[in-house]
């Protein structure tokens, strides 16, 4: 079984051929783990491109998550399913509970029995979940284990780092994954990671990428551009001192960028 690849390649807001074209050159340049949604409207423009590349099923890692309107039992299992017809693939490697219920409309016991449950069917090889508090998290935990829940993923960039429930999950076991990684861009902007790129030669977006590598954090950067793509698959290679990772962990300010509202009450 394919473990998750640290540096995935996200697709969130990218449809038709721009998501076609975008996982097709990453799996050229060598990405292996490919991030959607349900509510991306793009698993199968991503079929399509999974489809056709030469890369071996086995060696990908392909992630969806289930939306907020298929969290019951009844639907979430018909849902997934017709997710995987979309990605024209028989099994995904792990499926998501995107966001908890809104005002925990659907009983959170229920969605991940339903999930548990589609994991013994083979749908999907491991299970997590997506925006969880450590409320949430805590309940979560209460009905499968933490050791079946393979992340949570999370906003995490140098302007919010989300200590409380890292360091929560990191008792657990629970692997993060960081969506927004580069902040929307505003990591290009910022003094102390252009400081840090110009002593390396790399770009402040390597910079941010390669500052949650090393914390551990698993990243599912974005982009469309064949350069941007591999400059962000590179930033694997990037080590960055301690100093450098101290004066990354001070840019901290709480800055969330998604908040919808149906969040939860973040933590």
């Amino acid at each position: 079984m394919q473990n998750m690849p640290q540096l995935g390649l996200g697709t969130f807001r990218l449809k038709g051929e721009a998501v076609i074209e975008s996982v097709s050159t990453g799996l050229e340049l060598g990405y292996r783990h490919i991030d959607t949604a349900q509510i991306y409207g793009n698993e199968a423009d991503i079929g399509q491109a999974l489809a056709a590349t030469r890369v071996a099923r086995d060696d990908l890692f392909v992630t969806t998550k289930i939306w907020l309107a298929n969290l019951d039992r009844a639907t979430l299992r018909s849902s997934l399913e017709a997710s995987l017809g979309a990605l024209q693939v028989d099994h995904v490697d792990l499926t998501l509970i995107h966001w908890p219920a809104k005002d925990d409309g659907v009983p959170l016991r229920e969605s991940m029995e339903a999930l548990a449950e589609a994991q013994s069917a083979g749908l999907t090889r491991q299970i997590g979940v997506s925006n969880f508090t450590i409320g949430h998290l805590k309940q979560a935990i209460d009905v499968v284990g933490a050791k079946a829940i393979a992340t949570n993923q999370i906003e995490v960039h140098p302007f919010l780092q989300n200590r409380k429930v890292t360091d929560f999950m990191a008792g657990h076991g629970i692997a993060v994954t960081g969506y927004m990684p580069l902040a929307y861009g505003k990591v290009l902007e910022d003094p102390v990671l252009q400081q840090i790129a110009t002593a390396h030669g790399v770009s402040p977006a390597q910079v941010a990428l390669a500052w949650q590598l090393q914390l551990g954090h698993t990243v599912i950067p974005s982009s469309t551009r064949r350069e941007n793509l591999a400059s962000n698959l590179a930033a694997r290679d990037l080590k960055l001192t301690d100093a450098e990772m101290a004066a990354i962990a001070a840019l901290d300010r709480g800055e969330r960028l998604v908040s919808p509202d149906f969040a939860p009450q973040w933590d």
